[in-house]
């Protein structure tokens, strides 16, 4: 019975330690809490890099829920939410950011990369196959054995 009542109050001093923060928006629609819970996916946390907004619990991304939140009650579109976040913290905070001059490398680098290895791995097989058809070319003439042969005796005298 005593192990009972220490098991029951560690489990709730445990439960009492671990709260979560936990976003309580008032919506008008249905369709509002969409565009909320979408725009909160759709958007990379600064801090944590590899979290969107909405699964983050970074203060930076708590701020920006909020801030989203504050918005969509303006009536902003999501275009001007997004813009306003890319204006503020760049192309980073998008999971797809736009083709244009900056971000060239990041869409078309890995296309490159692959092409590039494919022509490496290209020149290699031929030259093998070069190699292998065609032997006799690698091999010395009559004249070119004797010389080697004097060359090697001087050598070794």
């Amino acid at each position: 019975m005593k192990r009972l009542i220490h098991a029951a109050l560690l489990g709730l001093f445990l439960v009492s330690t671990a709260q979560a923060a936990i976003d309580t928006y008032e919506f008008r629609d249905e369709a509002e809490r969409e565009r909320y819970r979408t725009l909160t996916e759709e958007l990379r946390c600064p801090k944590c890099q590899n979290q969107n907004i909405a699964d983050s619990n970074a203060p930076i991304a708590m701020d920006l829920r909020q801030e989203i939140f504050r918005m969509l009650e303006e009536g902003q579109s999501n275009d001007q939410i997004v813009d306003y976040l890319v204006d503020r913290y760049g192309d980073f905070v998008r999971y797809n950011p736009p083709v244009n001059a900056k971000t060239l490398l990041l869409w078309y680098g890995p296309a490159g990369l692959l092409v590039l290895g494919f022509g490496v791995l290209a020149v290699i097989l031929v030259r093998r196959r070069r190699v292998e058809k065609a032997p006799a070319s690698n091999t010395l003439s009559e004249t070119e054995r004797e010389r080697l042969a004097k060359l090697l005796d001087k050598k070794d005298s």
